[in-house]
């Protein structure tokens, strides 16, 4: 018998290089401007909503949620204008996502998406032990309409607005993909709050949309973890037949609800990561630095040293100076057309002042500080 007990394991998972999230820092002092939370507190009426959960003993805790969070159901349906039939509730939106590649990918099913875009999608497929087609981003950030129209994967992610640039797409671009794919497009809303169109109206006219949204960035709601699926009844039918049982907490259920309900604090937590996200990119801008005209709550910005050079050298040592004064974003460094930026979160305003001062001090530096 084999003393390494990982010997019986598949050996597609053997292969898998898992998803690196964001570094998450201990210890106070941190400017974490690194995985796009949101910098504020979600609506009061989340904290209370839990807490009438938990109730004064912790009863209800030891019964099972409801098993298709049925009354988030019908609060989203009834916010985007579907029917509960065409909403499907997750552990996040990853989990959302990770239905879609079991449902639909795998090793007679290629899964596409674009790149850059959000790195689990790979690793979702890995684990399927599915094919990938990846279609590339040139620097200029256009969607390439006919490419993606034209590919052979029985699902394709588009996540849009796109991470890590920050770029949102058409719905008109969106639509002519829609009507030519032959197999289903899933546009990842994560973003969405924060951007000046959605696809969600698209979704009446054609049946192989999907749109997957998340209560962790605008509704600040990451560390509950409920995310959600708008789309035909028959592709919903088909997430429920691979969703975990249980898979959405009481207390998630209560706080996304909670938030849901809570429309006014929502759309003015949204007003301000926008009104900060604008000055910031104008910052930038004054700076000679490039940065992508972002509809999220982050910026990918493309730092320039005293000299005035940029590159992947240039942002790996603006990242070091930053990560050296307790201010953390991310650099991702694999792709060459992401290698020269930063992705910085939006933050407070006095965070993003933190950011700037730290900035000024890196140019300032002597070279190699």
């Amino acid at each position: 018998m084999s003393s390494d007990p990982s010997s019986f394991a598949l050996p597609h998972v053997t292969r898998l290089h898992a998803y690196t999230p964001g570094l998450q820092p201990s210890g106070p002092g941190w400017v974490k401007l690194n995985t796009n939370e949101c910098p504020y507190p979600p609506s009061p009426r989340v904290a209370e909503a839990v807490r009438t959960e938990v109730g004064l003993d912790g009863a209800s805790l030891r019964l099972y949620p409801n098993p298709k969070s049925s009354p988030l159901r019908a609060a989203l349906a009834r916010h985007h204008g579907r029917q509960e039939g065409e909403v499907c509730v997750g552990n996040g939106s990853d989990d959302i996502l990770n239905l879609l590649i079991r449902a639909f990918a795998g090793p007679d099913a290629a899964a596409g998406f674009t790149l850059p875009s959000y790195s689990l999608y790979p690793v979702l497929v890995a684990i399927q032990d599915g094919g990938c087609e990846v279609i590339e981003f040139d620097r200029s950030m256009r969607l390439p309409v006919e490419r993606v129209a034209a590919s052979q994967a029985k699902i394709f992610f588009l996540t849009s607005p796109n991470a890590p640039t920050g770029v949102a797409f058409p719905n008109a671009e969106i639509e002519r993909i829609l009507r030519v794919f032959p197999g289903i497009v899933v546009v990842d809303e994560a973003y969405a709050p924060f951007a000046a169109e959605n696809a969600v109206p698209l979704l009446a006219q054609h049946a192989n949309l999907v749109v997957v949204r998340t209560f962790s960035k605008a509704y600040a709601l990451a560390g509950i973890r409920v995310g959600y699926a708008l789309g035909d009844a028959r592709v919903i039918d088909l997430l429920d037949r691979v969703r975990d049982s249980y898979n959405v907490s009481r207390l998630s259920q209560a706080a996304a609800l909670a938030a849901l309900g809570d429309q006014p604090y929502f759309e003015g937590l949204v007003a301000r990561v926008r009104a900060t996200r604008d000055a910031q990119l104008r910052g930038f801008a004054a700076r000679g630095w490039f940065t992508y005209p972002s509809q999220t709550n982050f910026l990918l910005t493309e730092p320039r040293d005293a000299q005035g050079a940029t590159g992947r050298g240039v942002a790996e040592a603006a990242y070091r100076f930053l990560f050296a004064h307790k201010v953390l974003v991310r650099h991702f460094p694999s792709h060459a057309l992401t290698a020269p930026f930063l992705r910085i979160s939006v933050g407070t305003d006095d965070e993003m002042l933190v950011l700037n001062q730290t900035l000024d001090a890196w140019l300032k530096a002597p070279p190699n500080a």
